[in-house]
């Protein structure tokens, strides 16, 4: 059994492994080639928060190779709202489902699910922690539309302190040997723990609060969303609502061969006017959770080696 926490617990070498095979799943992804290795399985995709992206493309994931879904989004309709427990919630499901998938608001959440849990468990986010399977996937983008994985110069723009995505991603990046800058409004900076593992690795580039300064040399643009629900108040959040805002003059200032990511819902910090560039590839971004995800679910599930 093989739990999917944090992308700490992944050596680049197995990194690697996923995102191999990965592209060998593309084209059942796209519904243009049948595979059933996990036909008879049962995943349960348990979402304590809002989600679109990551919960769609578990399930269509699992649909893809034959197995089924079962779960929630949202817990209105079932005995959470009674009290009962995350650690009684996932003894019950893991009962019903050959692995879950958990996204919580609680930050460890994940972690201590797997106590209790006697199938693999997939962190699909808790709280402003991390989010790994969502690495994956940005990892595997990163490597087809750039080429490559290693000695480039990464750029993360945004809400770097909530927003979990950047978290797993700077710390997966320095794996492979990039440099890493962080750009973000005063108060929002990358947490210190991921700041020292940069600097440990030596892969910290340049802290700055504004995307211009960094711009000219970077080969990926990772832009995240100021994290609303994340604020404890209200009123701190309006006075950075809005602070950074991509469109096709900043991106003009960048190389040819940059690349945008965003791991969505977007709210105003893209311009819908960037999304015709060459550079933007978001939405192709968002399908790369497919083949991703189906083939993490084939080894924490099938322990399958091939399609």
């Amino acid at each position: 059994m093989r739990h999917v926490i944090s992308v700490q617990d992944f050596s680049a070498e197995e990194i690697i492994d996923i995102l191999d095979r990965a592209e060998t799943m593309v084209e059942i992804a796209k519904g243009n080639d049948v595979s059933e290795i996990l036909k008879g399985k049962v995943l349960a995709a348990i979402f304590f928060e809002p989600s679109t992206r990551t919960r769609l493309s578990f399930e269509t994931a699992m649909n893809r190779l034959g197995g089924g879904v079962i779960g929630f989004a949202g817990t209105e309709a079932t005995s959470v709202v009674k009290g009962e427990t995350l650690a009684d919630t996932i003894r019950m499901v893991s009962g019903y489902a050959d692995a879950v998938v958990l996204r919580h608001p609680r930050e460890g959440a994940a972690k201590l699910a797997t106590q209790f849990s006697d199938v693999p468990i997939l962190n699909a986010g808790d709280g402003a922690g991390q989010h790994p399977t969502q690495t994956m996937l940005d990892l595997f983008t990163i490597r087809t539309e750039l080429g490559r994985l290693e000695g480039l110069n990464i750029s993360l723009v945004g809400d770097l302190r909530y927003g979990r995505t950047v978290h797993s991603l700077a710390i997966a990046l320095a794996k492979f040997g990039n440099t890493i800058n962080l750009v973000s409004p005063e108060g929002l900076e990358m947490p210190g723990e991921v700041i020292s593992h940069l600097e440990d690795t030596g892969r910290f580039g340049k802290a700055c609060h504004s995307p211009e300064e960094i711009i000219a040399d970077t080969d990926m643009l990772y832009v995240t969303r100021i994290q609303k629900e994340r604020f404890p108040d209200p009123v701190e959040y309006e006075k950075v609502a809005g602070m950074y805002r991509v469109d096709p003059e900043l991106v003009s200032r960048g190389p040819e061969h940059m690349i945008i990511l965003h791991p969505l819902p977007r709210v105003n910090e893209i311009t819908p006017e960037v999304d015709a560039l060459p550079q933007a590839k978001y939405f192709q971004q968002a399908f790369n959770a497919v083949p991703v995800r189906m083939a993490l679910l084939s080894m924490v599930i099938g322990g399958q080696s091939n399609v």
